[in-house]
């Protein structure tokens, strides 16, 4: 049966890897500009490209989660107590388009990741690509990151899922 803690875990943890995929794209940004400017070589300007885009992408949705969490939990602690149907009429719904929307975030990344790995793999002995290899390289990097963090995500709203299901 869902309680109040099971509640208030989820939307705590949903917070905390927020926060995580802030920071990660952050740093991906951050080390996109340094690979622009400083280093400024074909194989870091290849990385660059989907490190800045990978890294604002996790930046916004971090951002997006972290902001609305705290909201989301009041809510439905609140409705937990005071009107239960509420959970099964607005968050199960709610939940279950969330869940079908990891299915096909981990199909993008998975896809992203096999580009990637496939555009390093083919560049990797031909020096003359080096910008595709480092564009590959890096693809592949930050959709392991990103397919990775949303594993965990997705876990946790499984679980949350079922116990909204319970109810």
């Amino acid at each position: 049966m869902l309680s109040k803690t099971d509640i208030e875990k989820y939307f705590n943890a949903e917070k905390a890897e927020s926060l995580l995929f802030m920071a990660i794209g952050a740093a991906a940004v951050a080390a996109a500009i340094v690979f622009l400017f400083v280093l400024n070589l074909n194989f870091y300007r290849g990385a660059a490209i989907p490190m800045i885009l990978v890294g604002l992408i996790l930046s916004a949705v971090g951002y997006t989660v972290y902001k609305r969490s705290d909201n989301d939990r009041i809510r439905n602690v609140y409705a937990l107590d005071m009107n239960p149907s509420e959970l099964k009429n607005k968050e199960l719904p709610r939940m279950k388009t969330v869940m079908k929307n990891f299915a096909i975030y981990r199909r993008t990344e998975i896809c992203l990741l096999l580009l990637g790995a496939g555009l390093y793999g083919y560049f990797i002995r031909d020096f003359k690509y080096d910008f595709w290899r480092g564009f590959g390289l890096a693809l592949a990097v930050m959709a392991l990151l990103a397919v990775t963090a949303d594993y965990f995500a997705e876990r946790r709203g499984r679980i949350y899922t079922r116990g909204l299901e319970e109810l």
